[in-house]
């Protein structure tokens, strides 16, 4: 039997989200529909909400509904690092872990000539300012390891060549309780490569 055109659009509207195929979807939507009808008011509240009010820091380009994020406006912050992230999740990875606390530059992505997403999608050009205007001493790369996070690593190291900034990029390696024997060899490859002196 065929949905009717609201729950099928219902539906359809769930396959969006990453993951959710179309079962999951039905389920999610009948769910809505048979048992919580109050909570899918409060969803389509907050998502109108978000979608109307929500956008880009100024300064680091994080989500938020404000000119400059917490981070941003924040006089705890050492504003003399900056660390370059792929997405605002990787942000919130690196706050979680309670160890940096300098500034940040989310480039919403990474390089990706195919899918059409080059320096300009990614707003080199504001990371650039920034690097010229202010007193940055040290520019941390956390791009993710993989072919792609790493062109864009050396994409932004290339066009930064011309200013005196310190530019380093996170250790990628062995994780903590790792073993040895069910670690790729990729992984430890960069583990070695970045290894450091013993003190």
């Amino acid at each position: 039997m065929a949905h009717s055109p609201l729950i099928k659009q219902l539906i359809d509207s769930f396959t969006c989200l990453p993951g959710v195929g179309n079962k999951s979807a039905q389920r999610m939507a009948y769910y809505l529909l048979e048992r919580d009808r109050n909570g899918a008011r409060q969803i389509s509240h907050a998502l109108t909400q978000a979608m109307e009010k929500v956008g880009h820091c100024s300064s680091c380009r994080i989500l938020t509904e404000y000119e400059l994020c917490d981070i941003c406006q924040s006089l705890k912050r050492d504003r003399q690092v900056l660390c370059v992230v792929e997405t605002p999740s990787d942000v919130y990875a690196i706050e979680q872990s309670g160890s940096y606390r300098g500034t940040y530059f989310v480039l919403m992505g990474h390089l990706s000539p195919l899918d059409g997403i080059g320096p300009q999608q990614l707003h080199l050009d504001i990371l650039k300012s920034r690097i010229k205007n202010e007193a940055i001493k040290e520019l941390i790369l956390a791009t993710n390891a993989t072919v792609e996070g790493e062109a864009t690593a050396h994409y932004i190291v290339e066009m930064l060549k011309p200013y005196a900034t310190t530019i380093t990029r996170i250790a990628h390696g062995v994780p903590i309780g790792g073993e040895l024997e069910y670690i790729d060899g990729s992984t430890l490859g960069h583990a070695f490569n970045g290894r450091q002196k013993f003190s």
